[in-house]
């Protein structure tokens, strides 16, 4: 088959790896320096919000769904209101690792790092050997077990904020919603006309603080479907553009509006690697999760050296092939307990340069057809904007 890709314009430098600043600047610092803002207990201003949302009451945080920091300039030709932000204060935050939604997104919602929240992965092996998607996850395994780390939502909610979520109405009882942003209203919308109209009302409603969280799915789609800068996508751009229109033009004055995103994306011309095809990569593995830009692998008992020598024989430069516990030490995903280290693979596999590795077989063909990818170390991937527009026009 034939995959249609479009060029997504990224420099050079887009390929350079990048760590989560864990700590000092990744989404995980986000949500606790809103939330000292807006003066809840314990909460630090680690991005030094606080003067630049000096007299704000309310906050609204819009996770665009793969908007990057390396997207922005491909956008902004068909969003001229994303161009005035960007124009104006601009923090340069990292995604979490992996870069994908639902880590990326629990990391944002409980403000700690992945290790720690325990959702490592797009999909992962649960204890019983089946396979969790966390994006197609509701009850099984109950959320609240498998991410038990109170949301910042939450702690907000409990000291007196109004905490608002404003999110797809199918989203609504998601496992991923519940374990990234449990403790708010839920406002179920079908669009980002609605999007905007539920974040607006959230905000203006409230006679004290508030905190608006929502998300906006449509650009990462369209980026996965038909390739970053494609026609779908620069629709999906103006689309953005039009929610950011109406939700700075009807911020109250003692509102912000702070816009972000979960990771970044780039498009894949060439897909070699291949483990439902290559025998030399299939030759051992038991299980295979994670994503195409950076694998989990489960080998059977015995065959892990085997199955790490193959890949770095087979993979060479495309990708760094390292065994769990090198990539716990190496920080990747800040301090892992016991019991989410079996979560990640025995062999993690991370790619770099444009470099996927599919699974035919192993998952389901719409993944292996995709155009634009991300989950990767690459600063396209982990580079994710933090934009303020304020409702005095401070």
């Amino acid at each position: 088959m034939t995959i249609e890709v479009p060029a997504d314009h990224l420099p050079a430098d887009a390929f350079v790896p990048v760590r989560p600043r864990y700590g000092a600047g990744s989404l995980a610092e986000l949500l606790p320096s809103v939330s000292a803002v807006l003066g809840v207990p314990d909460a630090v201003d680690t991005l030094g919000l606080g003067e630049r949302l000096d007299g704000v009451r309310k906050i609204a945080v819009l996770v665009v769904d793969g908007l990057g920091g390396y997207q922005i300039p491909v956008a902004v030709p068909h969003a001229p209101v994303l161009a005035d932000l960007t124009r104006g204060p601009e923090i340069a935050l990292t995604s979490a690792f992996p870069s994908t939604t639902p880590v990326a997104l629990v990391t944002l919602g409980t403000g700690v790092r992945p290790g720690e929240h325990g959702v490592l992965g797009f999909t992962v092996r649960r204890p019983d050997g089946r396979i969790l998607n966390h994006i197609r996850w509701y009850d099984d395994p109950d959320p609240m077990l498998w991410q038990p780390v109170p949301t910042r939502l939450e702690t907000a909610a409990a000291f007196g904020v109004a905490v608002t979520v404003a999110n797809r109405s199918e989203f609504v009882r998601s496992g991923l919603t519940v374990a990234s942003a449990r403790g708010g209203a839920y406002a179920g919308v079908a669009d980002g006309a609605e999007l905007a109209e539920a974040m607006l009302a959230a905000l203006t409603e409230s006679p004290g603080p508030a905190l608006v969280y929502g998300y906006h799915p449509d650009l990462d789609r369209s980026g996965h479907d038909h390739g970053v800068d494609s026609d779908d996508w620069r629709a999906a751009a103006r689309g953005v553009d039009a929610l950011l229109d109406r939700l700075v033009a009807g911020l109250p004055e003692d509102a912000s509006l702070l816009v972000t995103a979960d990771h970044g994306q780039l498009n894949v011309p060439d897909r070699p690697f291949d483990i439902g095809i290559d025998a030399d990569l299939a030759l051992g593995v038991a299980a295979v999760a994670g994503e195409p830009r950076v694998r989990y692998l489960y080998p059977l008992p015995g065959a892990g050296d085997d199955v790490l020598t193959a890949y770095r024989a087979v993979l060479g430069d495309a990708a760094w092939v390292m065994t769990r516990d090198e990539a716990i030490d190496g920080g990747w995903f800040g301090p892992v307990p016991l019991e989410h280290a079996d979560r990640i693979g025995e062999i993690v596999v991370i790619c770099l340069d444009r470099a996927v590795v599919l699974a035919s077989g192993w998952e389901p063909p719409v993944v292996g057809n995709l155009v634009a990818y991300h989950g990767s170390i690459t600063a396209a991937e982990m580079i994710v904007p933090l934009l303020i527009a304020r409702g005095d026009g401070l």
